[in-house]
């Protein structure tokens, strides 16, 4: 090359030179502890922004004060030394989303931890968000089905409706959560299930579960293991509710589980009280109610001019020796619109799921459930309530009337009734042609210890020979006259052969 040339490159060179700045805003580690670090330098930083350390890993700048920020580190805090960098990334907490997500594994960051490969995402939604106004919502008026015939029947949950389970450990909550999972199938729900604090060999088991349901097509587990830091227990719901969101903005129903919001309250007055903010009741921040209060608000049903979709949310609470009245139980029951509340001393005595009817309730009600099965389960719940009374008071008399003796034969019959083995959600049909027969008298007779026998003969008989009644509950959700007689007709045929 001539120096000619050379000398023309190096005009052009400098012709087309351009200075860009670039400002980047670092600060400085002044103290790292327990996945919490303190910064300096960063004055102008905005609450939950994401920050980056010196070794790669993310944080969150929790604490906003006059002379340090306080960040919480969202992975491995040890390899964080006093004096490295810290970079402000200008973005608030965000995780990526697109319909990819669906079946798989992630993390609080929205990382996938099952090991099938990288989530390919276009979009990011914020993790935190003010939920939708009333102008965008409607009421709730179309059912979830469960599958868990005490709950469909008596404390109805709707699409957009926020219910909260609660009971002490090892009553069935999660078992509960998983069955409605599974139920949804071919019911056009996505699922998110978020594992807060929990132990890794108790998600793989309830992720083999859902693959053996084949419903993992349409669920998301979001998880925050027991042995990651803190921080991701407390972000994890958000991130949920955050997938949720994204499939609620295609005008989707959803159904959301918090598994469990206690262990989320403690990993939050954690990282407080390691941020030296001021302990309240029981140790805990006095935000923790806004805690669970703009998490469980995102759950709502949108009307039509705001593109429809719900989220309907499952938050579960662990209780101590079944005390309701404590601080965290008595905060999320006044978020929630109900509650279904497990007993220890029902689990026990083998009454499963052991739902106490008397303390749950669903403020929806109603309006919730099918024509057909509010028909049938419209009295279940006084006669319940009625019979636990009578039980009661039976232990200390025999001489009881005709009608007493009536109600009480009835009322173990309903509990037996209501009895359900663990990941068999029932079908919607199924439950109203069950109830039929026990609200108008059919069991009245059938000995208590086969009554699971005479149900589950009488479903199979009656899909056989009762078409017209199934098609009727399934198309217009709700029976004709004629099609009720030949229900009767083929009840009463079915207990003839039973006999």
């Amino acid at each position: 090359m001539s120096n000619n040339n050379i000398v023309e490159n190096l005009r052009k060179e400098i012709n087309n030179f351009s200075l860009k700045l670039k400002i980047e805003k670092v600060g400085k580690v002044m103290e790292v502890f327990d996945g919490i670090a303190k910064v300096s330098g960063l004055s102008d930083i905005k609450s939950s922004e994401m920050v980056i350390f010196q070794n790669g890993e993310n944080g969150v700048a929790l604490n906003l004060e006059e002379d340090a920020v306080g960040v919480i580190i969202l992975g491995d805090f040890s390899k964080i030394k006093e004096g490295d960098d810290v970079k402000a990334t200008g973005r608030i907490l965000e995780i990526p989303v697109s319909d990819n997500i669906l079946g798989r594994v992630v993390n609080a960051l929205g990382v996938p931890i099952d090991g099938k490969g990288v989530i390919k995402a276009d979009k990011t939604y914020p993790i935190e968000k003010v939920a939708p106004g009333v102008i965008t919502r409607q009421s709730v008026d179309q059912p979830v089905s469960t599958g868990i015939k005490v709950i469909d029947a008596i404390i109805p949950v709707g699409r957009g409706q926020r219910e909260l389970i609660i009971g002490d450990r090892q009553t069935g909550k999660t078992a509960i959560a998983i069955d409605a999972i599974l139920n949804q199938k071919g019911q056009n729900m996505i699922c998110v299930y978020v594992s807060i604090g929990q132990k890794d060999s108790k998600l793989r088991k309830l992720q083999a579960r859902l693959e053996q349901g084949n419903s993992m097509d349409y669920t998301v587990i979001v998880s925050a293991g027991a042995s990651e830091a803190a921080a991701m227990s407390y972000i994890a719901p958000y991130a949920g509710v955050s997938i949720a969101e994204y499939f609620m903005d295609q005008g989707k129903d959803v159904l959301i589980i918090y598994d469990d919001l206690s262990k989320h309250a403690v990993a939050y007055r954690e990282i407080s009280l390691l941020l030296r903010r001021p302990p309240g009741r029981e140790a805990y921040p006095g935000d923790v109610f806004y805690l669970h209060s703009r998490l469980l608000e995102r759950a709502c049903r949108r009307n039509e001019k705001y593109g429809g979709g719900s989220i309907t949310a499952f938050p579960i609470i662990e209780t101590q020796a079944g005390d309701i009245s404590a601080y965290i139980p008595t905060n999320v029951i006044s978020i929630t619109d109900g509650q279904i509340f497990l007993e220890t001393d029902l689990f026990y005595k083998g009454i499963r799921p052991a739902v106490n009817v008397g303390s749950s309730v669903s403020r929806v009600g109603s309006s919730a459930q099918i024509k057909a099965m509010k028909k049938v389960a419209g009295t279940l719940k006084l006669d319940l309530a009625q019979f636990r009374e009578l039980e009661a008071f039976s232990q200390f008399g025999s001489d009881l009337d005709d009608a007493t003796k009536r109600q009480l034969e009835r009322g173990k019959r309903a509990v037996e009734v209501l009895k359900q083995l663990q990941y068999a959600p029932v079908k919607t049909e199924h439950q109203v042609v069950t109830l039929y027969a026990l609200v108008k008298g059919f069991m009245d007779d059938v000995s208590v210890e086969k009554i699971k026998e005479f149900e589950q003969g009488l479903i199979d008989y009656s899909e056989n020979n009762a078409k017209t009644f199934y098609k009727e509950i399934r198309d217009a959700k709700m029976w004709t006259e004629k099609s009720e007689e030949q229900l009767k007709k083929i009840i009463i045929e079915f207990k003839s052969s039973f006999e």
